[in-house]
């Protein structure tokens, strides 16, 4: 049995063979190889793409999606291991996942990370405990990383580019109001470095650099794929060139926790959102984000209403990446066909 709680886990041909179901499945959306299985989707956080898409995307392929909501419409839930369950939680998630794991043949989570303290929520610690107690495939709906994003934005650059290896992929943070998850972030990094591309992360100051533990896997990814992977300050020299633009916003690690000291620091950076000049300097670059986005705080109304942002493209890849996923972890990927004939 095969989680898909990162993409780290699995090798670069798997993710290769998924996207080429993703575009077989596009290609032809409505079919029963899911007939008769289902997915549980529990929803720690809001969700609109998210939801929709495997929800939809399981009807498509015959089966059932069942969304919980812990604390809302289902039992607050308790992660923590050896947990002394005085407090709001009826639930913990031993029994969660083994009664979830015989009713269903998949169950996806989402659970944002708690903003209090990063060394903890670095461990990712709420997902894997899901996965421990499991019986079933689980799979990872955004927690620190966002896998199924990164699939979608893979299968967008695949369609418009074709082989991506060799090409410039600038990661750039841009402004947001509040600080937020650098699960995006972290994910854009490992996927673009996986497939090849030479990735330069843009942020304003060190600061808002990335978690350790993903800027080392971006490196390993580079050195094994043959791509590259930087790190600049400069906004001229990142935009200069580049094949590809994404933008996404997140909070400086240094100042986890701590909104008022993090907006200190935030507040000089307004200019860091992508507009029609900064695009100007690349090389007729694709511009994409993961949604959902401010509208002229991170990136301007020319650069979201231009033919070269492709951030709708991504969305809706989020569906046909999400039903390659599913068949893939249930065996009805046609793998097995294939190599039998």
């Amino acid at each position: 049995m095969q989680h898909f709680l990162s993409t780290q886990d699995w090798g670069t041909g798997q993710l290769g063979r998924l996207l080429d179901l993703a575009t077989e499945l596009k290609r032809n959306p409505v079919q029963d190889r899911l007939r008769g299985k289902s997915i549980a989707l529990m929803f720690l956080n809001p969700s609109l793409r998210t939801r929709t898409s495997f929800e939809l995307g399981m009807q498509q392929l015959g089966g059932i999606a069942i969304v919980l909501q812990p604390g809302k419409d289902a039992w607050g839930v308790e992660f923590k291991p050896g947990a002394v369950m005085d407090g709001d939680a009826e639930e913990h998630i031993a029994e969660v996942a083994g009664v979830l794991s015989r009713y269903c043949d998949l169950i996806a989570l989402r659970a944002f990370p708690l903003f209090q303290d990063w060394q903890t929520d670095r461990e990712d610690a709420v997902i894997r405990s899901l996965a421990q107690h499991a019986s079933v495939p689980v799979i990872n709906m955004e927690t620190i990383v966002h896998p199924c994003q990164e699939l979608a934005l893979m299968q967008t650059l695949r369609e418009h580019i074709g082989d991506v290896a060799g090409r410039k992929f600038v990661l750039t943070w841009t402004w947001h109001p509040r600080p937020l998850n650098t699960a995006v972030a972290n994910s854009a990094l490992t996927i673009a470095t996986r497939f090849g591309m030479d990735v330069t992360l843009l942020c304003p100051e060190p600061a808002y650099r990335l978690d350790e533990q993903f800027e080392t896997a971006a490196r390993a990814n580079a050195e094994e794929s043959g791509g590259s992977f930087s790190i600049t300050h400069d906004i001229e020299a990142a935009y200069r060139g580049a094949d590809v633009v994404y933008a996404k916003s997140w909070g400086a690690l240094p100042h986890y926790g701590d909104p008022k000291a993090e907006w200190a620091l935030r507040s000089r950076y307004r200019h860091f959102m992508v507009d029609e000049e900064k695009m100007s300097m690349t090389n007729n670059a694709l511009f994409s984000h993961c949604l959902p986005l401010r509208r002229n705080v991170k990136a301007s109304d020319g650069v979201m209403d231009a033919d070269y942002c492709v951030a709708l493209d991504e969305a809706e890849n989020r569906l046909h990446v999400q039903k390659a996923l599913m068949c893939t972890l249930l065996g009805a990927d046609g793998a097995e066909e294939t190599k039998n004939g």
